[in-house]
């Protein structure tokens, strides 16, 4: 793994850890190609060569399925206790990592450098998770509340928790409840 200078605190922070496990258990929530994943990885920094074979996505799949509990939470104690159940279950010793000076120093939770993609991505996404919840006392994030997406999203900053995992859901979601409204009113 090579970073560039740019890059290279910005890609191991949590928030931008978080993003990529729901971006990660948005795309493996279908059944991918192990390019999609990769395509994933790419834009989260992680870089070639990806031997990211068909056992591993599936592998990896189930990690986004125990993930996406943790999104689906109500609340903060749902969401503390998910992922308690994952950092029992699911992880190693917690232990610094430069990837032989390739990195910033940044925690992992994994077994190795050269854990299995599927260890590697469920360890890290508990790791970020628990610390957005730690540091922000709430749900690390949601699932879409549009009907038929089960989407996952981070929630972002102080403000009000998000609902929709786009702007194209709650846009759709908006006008839909425009149209009912209008609907009803010219019916009544």
């Amino acid at each position: 793994m090579s970073s560039t200078p740019d890059d290279r605190s910005t890609r191991h922070s949590v928030l931008t850890t978080a993003r990529r496990t729901a971006d990660l258990v948005n795309v493996l929530t279908g059944d991918p190609e192990p390019a999609e994943v990769a395509d994933v990885l790419r834009a989260y920094g992680e870089t070639d060569p990806f031997d990211l074979s068909a056992r591993d996505v599936t592998e990896m799949r189930a990690a986004a399925a125990l993930l996406h509990e943790v999104f689906a939470a109500e609340d903060t104690d749902t969401a503390a206790s998910a992922l308690n159940r994952l950092l029992r279950a699911h992880t190693g010793p917690l232990r610094l990592s430069s990837h032989d000076g390739a990195t910033p120093w940044h925690p992992h939770l994994d077994h190795a450098d050269d854990a299995p993609w599927a260890e590697w991505f469920l360890a890290s996404s508990c790791m970020a998770l628990t610390v957005l919840v730690w540091d922000r006392q709430r749900p690390p994030g949601g699932v879409c509340a549009s009907p038929g997406c089960d989407n996952v999203h981070v929630t972002q900053g102080s403000g009000p928790p998000r609902r929709y995992c786009s702007r194209r859901c709650a846009t759709r979601e908006r006008v839909a409840a425009h149209r009912r409204a209008r609907a009803a009113r010219e019916a009544g």
